[in-house]
């Protein structure tokens, strides 16, 4: 049997190393941008994060190979590509968005949390990842099968960069993403984007403008709109925030009133953890007289979360809820157009669902889906998840279990794949929000439970 009391030895001396690393790609901003050259498909940022990524791989001694900068793979052992055991992250993040009290690449220590965009999601995991791969081979534990990491730049846009490495290298059938939770999640939901639109009213209160939202998995903490009128509607803003007990400013210049109300903002597959700024602003601006297309937005979304309004709340015993969240708004005194991001059951039909969203909103409003992903599944007992398991089990002392998710990972994209780490059953979801953080413990558990479950599923003598 592998030799466990050396590997966690191993992986104790590279803690404050792993640490480092993880600040190091952290302080490197990554958000998706425009193409500026060849090999960087999504931007400078993206490109320069990769290379990072990379050299540090190298100097732990694998074999790396770059992917065209869609992504790169680091490699270590022998045997056939398909069969290998891959693990996949991502080093692309979401927008900075509002509200945060850290700096966002500051990669600041306090209190035992590492600070910063991408801490958790996912830079933090995939360093993991990388030292707990570096940590069994330099414990000289010998492997069944090849193991195999690779570091996506596309994973919050629509993972293009997964399509174009399953088109240009070969893909594993099976592996993890240490991009959500433990214990093990071995299904996540389907997905769609519905689009809601409709005409702005003429009569009532005149509205002006209400532009919100960056990504559609990204619910807004911030929410502002301006509308025609005084301080009558000034008043009225006000009043209904108290009401709601949210956060409203409100002020009048020049016949413009310009309404700002605060919410928290989430992962838009978790809407009930957050507070939808949006939702807030809806419901602000139908009470203080704003009808037609956004006044029904209000009514039929609001602040619900899981399409309950809609005709479309449902679960199933196995997946859990639907969730609907309305994440991106452009509305103008002529037209609006409102973006939800749905995350559903392993029964639910999009295609059905659809139709009945158009049945019960009955004119009022157009609703047409504009991409749609189905649901993701894997057995818990399959030797993946078993394996997955064993080492959780092992490491933490604690019993395993598999999971369902809304959020969609990396492990949709392999044949058999599920998502395994980094969140601890009970720990605050900090992916997408302001002051995303990384226990420094957390951390290093996450390297030890990583190298445990390579040895489980690749180690020659287990």
């Amino acid at each position: 049997m592998a030799d466990m009391n050396k590997l966690d030895a191993i992986l104790q001396e590279y803690h404050e190393e792993a640490l480092e690393t993880m600040r190091k790609w952290v302080r490197q901003p990554s958000v998706k941008l425009p193409k500026e050259a060849e090999n960087a498909p999504f931007g400078p940022d993206n490109r320069k994060m990769l290379d990072i990524a990379m050299a540090d791989a190298v100097k732990l001694g694998f074999d790396v190979k770059d992917i065209d900068g869609y992504a790169a793979q680091a490699d270590m052992g022998e045997g056939e590509e398909i069969d290998a055991l891959a693990i996949l992250g991502h080093l692309d993040i979401v927008p900075v968005g509002d509200g945060w009290t850290k700096d966002p690449f500051g990669a600041e220590i306090c209190d035992g949390k590492v600070y910063g965009r991408g801490t958790s999601d996912d830079k933090g995991y995939v360093v993991a990842a990388l030292y707990a791969m570096a940590a069994v081979k330099k414990a000289g534990i010998p492997l069944k099968r090849r193991v195999r990491l690779i570091m996506g730049c596309d994973e919050e846009t629509g993972m293009e960069d997964m399509r174009y490495y399953r088109q240009h290298a070969v893909m594993p059938r099976m592996g993890f993403s240490p991009d959500a939770s433990y214990p093990v999640i071995n299904i996540e939901k389907g997905g769609c984007v519905v689009k809601l639109s409709g005409k702005t009213a003429q009569d009532g209160v005149k509205f002006k403008c209400f532009n919100q939202g960056e990504r559609i998995n990204v619910i807004p903490g911030n929410a502002t709109a301006e509308i025609y009128g005084g301080e009558e509607e000034v008043k009225k803003a006000l009043e209904y925030g108290e009401k709601l007990g949210v956060p409203v400013e409100a002020r009048c210049e020049n016949g413009v009133v310009t309404i700002t109300t605060v919410g928290k903002t989430g992962h838009a597959a978790m809407g009930e953890e957050a507070r939808n700024a949006i939702g807030q602003m809806l419901l602000i601006l139908r009470h203080v007289g704003v009808k037609g297309a956004i006044a029904e937005l209000a009514e039929f979304v609001g602040m619900t979360y899981y399409g309950e309004h809609l005709g479309i709340c449902m679960e199933d015993r196995m997946s859990g809820k639907l969730t609907c969240s309305l994440d991106i708004i452009r509305a103008d005194e002529e037209k609006v157009e409102a973006l939800c991001d749905i995350r559903y059951p392993l029964l639910y039909n999009a295609q059905v669902g659809i139709k009945v969203i158009n049945m019960t909103l009955n004119g009022r409003l157009q609703a047409e889906m504009l991409g749609e992903h189905g649901p993701h599944f894997v057995s818990e007992n399959s030797d993946l998840v078993k394996g997955l398991l064993a080492a959780y089990e092992e490491v933490t002392g604690e019993k395993g279990y598999t999971i369902a998710i809304g959020g969609g990972t990396y492990a949709r994209t392999m044949e058999e794949g599920v998502a395994f780490g980094g969140l601890f059953p009970g720990q605050e979801e900090m992916a997408h929000q302001a002051d995303e953080y990384i226990g420094v413990e957390d951390f290093y558990s996450d390297m030890r439970i990583f190298a445990h479950a390579i040895v489980h599923l690749c180690g020659a003598e287990c």
